[in-house]
């Protein structure tokens, strides 16, 4: 007899965004793997941030006599003036916005779930998702407990995602009453940009019904078309009269800054009692990464010049590498839907018009990761991406448009992404050889 675990940790399997990579780390073959299945960006973090990190054992680091203390729940000061510095930089205004330090964006997601909606089954009400939704908003949902409720963009033939009609997404609001709205306007996982008007529009839907809205600003400066810069915090009064008060943003230092593995995000909010009530919940916690926090500290002393200077290289260094991919991809494989990167580092590839049927991307991913291997400059490889299927929400019954998508992710560099879209065909035509004679 062994104790039993509970229904929930039973039943958890790898996110789409993970998964890949576990398979993967099984092998004994020695197949190298191309890792595009998550946005573990492999650029080095901001030259302010290095500095700090180089810096820990030596004065003013507070680290330097090896003592390592919790710092404060809502985290330290300074942390919280880089994320405000940072959105600053952008243009927007930071009076009256309250910060609070997390553990990645992750926490503040989970927070904002915890926020916002009650638990399935209850009179509180759901959090909505704009599918296909990044896999950990759902996810944490149903840690929680907490129900969520979706509308779905489509995957056009030539690359384009795009929203419902507003009366669509209205009648949802009407028929499931939703406590809070989720966008992420520099999309993960589909390269969408959501610009000014849509966030405009959104903004006074969720006025009109009372809704919170959460936008996940996690991308915020990376976008590749001839629009500006778009948040949560460019909504004005003048323009969504009723907005102030009901603002929520998510922020990181993964992203933009390179620094994935740091572990740094934020919640903010123009709402005072949700940051007091989002700071009680997460004493549990106790504090976030003290090291962290002051690495990314550094950013609260940038001036705004040299951020934008930052963010420039950035969009030059991703708008090129992004659009020589897909367009060689395109060529590899014709007839792939490949969605378009206007912002984000990511694109969604569709195999529905040239796939063999019954194609499932779960199971190409995984034979990717368990067995599919080809050569590159003498060595074997594979490619990790993300199947889609674990982004959308489907009721029961209903076919899953993820089911022929996977998620690429632009987190190597330029010289391995060119050779990825000759790989990843490869890899495509050696499974459905197998899927003909199997």
């Amino acid at each position: 007899m062994r104790p039993e675990l509970s229904r929930h940790l039973r039943t958890r399997e790898p996110s789409a965004i993970r998964i890949s990579q576990i398979r993967h780390a099984r092998r004994t073959d020695g197949t190298a793997a191309i890792n595009l299945a998550i946005g573990n960006v492999s650029l080095p973090m901001h030259p302010a941030m290095i500095g700090r990190m180089r810096a820990l054992g030596a004065a003013p680091s507070p680290f330097a006599g090896g003592v390592v203390k919790y710092t404060p729940t809502v985290g330290i000061p300074e942390a919280a003036q880089a994320f405000l510095n940072v959105i600053a930089s952008s243009g927007f205004p930071t009076e009256g916005l309250h910060c609070q330090i997390t553990d990645g964006g992750s926490q503040a997601m989970e927070l904002v779930v915890l926020a916002v909606s009650g638990p399935a089954g209850s009179a509180e009400r759901p959090v909505l998702l704009v599918d296909p939704a990044y896999t950990n908003y759902g996810a944490f949902a149903e840690r929680l407990g907490r129900p969520t409720v979706t509308i779905r963009r489509t995957l056009g033939a030539d690359g384009k995602f795009t929203l419902p009609p507003l009366g669509e997404i209205d009648r949802t609001i009407r028929a499931r009453r939703p406590g809070g709205l989720v966008v992420i306007p520099y999309d993960n996982p589909t390269g969408h940009f959501y610009d000014r008007a849509t966030m405009v529009a959104l903004a006074k839907m969720c006025v009109e019904h009372d809704l919170w809205m959460i936008s996940d600003e996690a991308y915020r400066e990376l976008f590749y078309t001839d629009d500006s810069v778009s948040s949560i915090w460019g909504l004005s009064e003048s323009e969504v009269p009723g907005i102030t008060g009901r603002r929520v943003s998510i922020e990181t230092a993964s992203k933009v800054w390179n620094a994935c593995g740091l572990r740094i995000g934020a919640l903010v909010t123009d709402d005072r009692e949700l940051h007091e009530r989002a700071v009680a919940e997460n004493t549990a916690s106790l504090c976030p990464n003290a090291i962290g926090q002051w690495i990314f500290g550094a950013l609260a002393h940038e001036p705004h010049e040299a951020l934008h200077r930052w963010y420039a290289e950035l969009r030059g260094y991703y708008r090129k590498m992004m659009r020589d991919f897909t367009g060689a991809l395109r060529y590899a494989i014709p007839g792939l839907v490949v969605s378009s990167p206007d912002a984000s580092i990511y694109s969604v590839v569709d195999v529905r018009a040239i796939a063999r049927p019954g194609f499932d991307a779960l199971d190409f991913v995984l034979w990717c990761a368990e067995h599919g291997a080809v050569e590159d400059a003498g060595r074997a490889v594979t490619v990790l991406t993300a199947p889609m299927a674990g982004f959308y929400t489907v009721p029961a019954g209903e076919p899953n448009p993820g089911r022929t998508q996977m998620r690429i992710a632009y987190v190597e560099p330029p010289e391995i992404m060119a050779r990825v879209p000759a790989l990843f065909a490869e890899l495509f035509a050696k499974y459905e050889a197998t899927r003909a004679h199997g």
